[in-house]
């Protein structure tokens, strides 16, 4: 079946595109194979009986999604894949050499491949659409642009837009587009290919003319036009690159030294260069990784968690207890995406902290260009603030966030049972408890599930809903839409006390306490953990999370789970001391003025030397990750997880795990099994610790030869 199809419509030929068997279109080999050969055709009879290309989408909402991950992923050598990148070139180059007046009509998502297929056209049209998204996302992928991107792009938009779109992988809107000069016209939805075919009629008669990017300021002036300029914004574009990747994602800056090279040279060599850059990052091991959390990403987003006979109830109104940092941040979480919510506290204070909070964020928002100031406006008047539980009997769910208390929270659900519909869903947002037991106090534990929101909600991809021995597949299913309606990536995990994510990240948390115990500096141990690739050192994470709720969730997890949960005693002494985290300033490490230094009166709390510790960096990083990996092979043999990829989607988007190591336990498998428990071992014997005893999961696994995705 054909991916492509050509009709002529008087002098006026549409192609379209329409990818089989699949929901997005890609350029793969197949399709490039048919755009050769009608690229040949039109050719031939371009200026004579034909004399306009509209390149069109049949797919609602898709132009063209890029190229072909799964080809990219096959990629085995650098030789192989200069020669795609090449041959990709040709083509398209083709299409842009055609004697036509050539329009790219974006209904859709136009990104990667797809976006350099619009850039060789010499017009690009975009409907209103919300659901047109424009950019090149291959860094993502740990790669550049491979079909000229790098070298289109600054032509049509600038050298500055231009880098900055390829170095953030952003997306752009229609109305952006048009505004930078990405595309020509916007049209109506229904009418696209339409108005873009008079569009062509007007360009062939002459009546219109196009105009591009807006006249520049004399900053932006000097950076793209003068030799000065460049340098000082490639330089300063390297600097926010590695500040921000910290060095372990090398696409960005290859992508800085192509555009830097090539801009203003022949487009022959900016085209070699921009393919030789390409073939090297697609045989990388960080570009693999990047492409395995890819399809993570994709799998989850329709995971079928529930049988699909089951008919989730739409949520129109939440009703949201608990107006803390949390409740105030799932408040304007809901608001963002147009869902009424009635905000609940006993505290007025506490109503008004959250209002203002998301004011803030909706503001910045507006600033970004994400919203408009009308839609700020609408949207933050979509939060109720009350006193009362007046305006929850008419609630579709409820979600409570009110303290880590087991008695409040089930004193809490006890109210809801009684006040919301039989229909509706009543959800805690708890980190830890079980919910099974807090289910008990409500009058249908069938409606009750958990729905664990990870802290900032705003930016935390992740939620974890939880399902107890009583809660209906009606529920669950509800949940589970809600949770993705409001952009989260979900994962659905067994009742257990910490369910998995927090289970696992406690154990690193708490070895982190122990290094320190054992006299380790702690800004040590955060470099050591950053140095790694996670987003932040656990010393400092326990700060943001702050060491009071901390200390009652590590105490939850060891009342449950024993000895190997034991809680670090540093932590308990900090909490005596009055040392909650970073909301005070203070706690293991002080903050003013946007620094942070050590908090040296951490060290005399805890009864130790500043001395260096005899403790290797090699040896702290594998006892912080080894006692992960054994949780989560744990998690696994419990059923708390279902698989593998359960744990990696859910420590990347939860904790920030490193993407470009592809998971946790994609991870342990790179080091071996039988490697990690042989070390593990050691460790428990040096230590005298259950808490590094291999789990009888790991121990198989490692006497097998097997990994967490199969045989190693």
């Amino acid at each position: 079946m054909d991916a492509l199809n050509l009709k002529i419509e008087n002098d006026i030929a549409i192609l379209e595109f329409d990818t089989p068997d699949s929901r997005v279109n890609v350029l793969n080999r197949q399709t490039m194979q048919e755009l050769d050969s009608i690229v040949d055709q039109l050719a031939a009879r371009a200026g004579s009986e034909i004399k306009g290309l509209i390149v069109s989408s049949k797919k609602e909402g898709i132009f063209i999604a890029g190229a072909d991950i799964k080809e990219i992923e096959k990629i085995s050598s650098a030789k192989e894949a200069v020669e795609k990148a090449q041959i990709g070139k040709y083509i398209l180059n083709k299409l842009g050499r055609l004697n036509l007046i050539t329009v790219a009509a974006i209904n859709g998502a136009c990104l990667g491949g797809g976006l350099e297929l619009a850039l060789h056209c010499k017009y690009r049209t975009a409907s209103f659409s919300e659901a047109v998204r424009i950019g090149l996302p291959e860094v993502k992928l740990g790669l550049i642009p491979g079909f000229g991107g790098t070298q289109k792009l600054p032509k049509i938009v600038g050298l500055l837009r231009a880098t900055n779109m390829i170095l953030s992988g952003e997306m752009v809107s229609g109305p952006d587009a048009l505004r930078y000069g990405l595309v020509d016209r916007l049209f109506p939805p229904m009418r696209l290919v339409e108005d873009s075919r008079d569009f062509i009629r007007e360009l062939l008669n002459g009546r219109v003319a196009v105009k591009r990017r807006k006249k520049q300021g004399l900053r932006n002036s000097f950076l793209e036009n003068t030799p000065l300029g460049r340098a000082v914004f490639f330089d300063q574009a390297g600097k926010n690159v590695i500040k921000k990747t910290k060095g372990f994602y090398p696409a960005p800056l290859k992508a800085i030294e192509v555009i830097k090279r090539t801009y203003g040279q022949s487009a022959e060599r900016g085209s070699l260069l921009e393919s030789e850059a390409f073939s090297k990052l697609a045989v990388t091991e960080i570009s693999k990784n990047l492409i395995k959390v890819f399809y993570l990403n994709e799998e989850f987003k329709n995971f079928p968690w529930v049988d699909a006979a089951i008919k989730p109830a739409r949520v129109d109104k939440c009703g949201i207890v608990g107006a803390g940092v949390m409740g105030g941040g799932i408040a304007q979480l809901l608001g963002f995406y147009d869902i009424p919510s009635r905000l609940k506290d006993i505290n007025y204070e506490a109503l008004k902290t959250a209002l203002k909070t998301a004011k803030g964020l909706f503001d910045y928002a507006a600033k970004k260009r994400i919203l408009r100031r009308h839609q700020v406006d609408y949207k933050l008047g979509l939060i109720s603030p009350t006193v009362t539980y007046k305006g929850f009997e008419n609630t579709d769910l409820v979600i409570e966030a009110v303290v880590e208390d087991l008695n409040i929270k089930q004193k809490v659900f006890k109210e809801l049972g009684e006040i919301t519909t039989c229909a509706a869903v009543l959800a805690s947002n708890t980190s830890s408890l079980p919910i099974t037991k807090i289910a008990e106090a409500a009058n249908s534990p069938d409606r009750v599930v958990g729905l664990h929101f990870f802290n900032p909600v705003h930016r935390m991809p992740l939620v974890e809903v939880i399902r107890s021995s009583r809660t209906s597949d009606q529920a669950l299913a509800t949940t589970i839409r809600f949770a993705r309606r409001i952009g989260k990536v979900v994962i659905v995990v067994k009742d257990v006390p910490g369910f998995l994510i927090n289970r696992i990240l406690l154990s690193y948390l708490n070895e982190a306490g122990f290094l320190f115990e054992e006299g380790m500096k702690m800004d040590d141990i955060d470099r050591i953990a950053r140095d790694f690739g996670m987003p932040m050192g656990p010393i400092e994470l326990i700060d943001e999370i702050g060491v009071d709720v901390g200390y009652k969730v590590a105490k939850i997890l060891e009342g449950a789970y024993g000895e190997r949960m034991r809680a670090a005693p540093i932590l308990e002494k900090v909490r005596d001391k009055m040392f909650p985290g970073k909301k005070t300033k203070s706690c293991f490490y002080i903050r003013a003025k946007n620094k942070k230094m050590p908090n040296p009166d951490i060290y005399k709390i805890a009864g130790i030397s500043r001395a260096d510790s005899a403790i290797s960096d090699e040896v702290a990083l594998k006892r912080m990750l080894y006692v992960m990996i054994n949780e989560a092979a744990r998690c696994l043999e419990e059923g708390v997880a279902d698989r593998p990829q359960t744990v990696d989607i859910g420590m990347i988007m939860g904790t920030g795990f490193p993407p470009f190591r592809a998971g946790l336990l994609r991870y342990a498998d790179s080091l071996g099994t039988d490697n990690i428990v042989r070390t593990l071992y050691d460790f428990e014997k040096a230590k005298k610790a259950e808490r590094f005893r291999p789990c009888n999961y790991l121990i198989s696994m490692a006497q097998t030869k097997r990994g967490f995705y199969g045989t190693i």
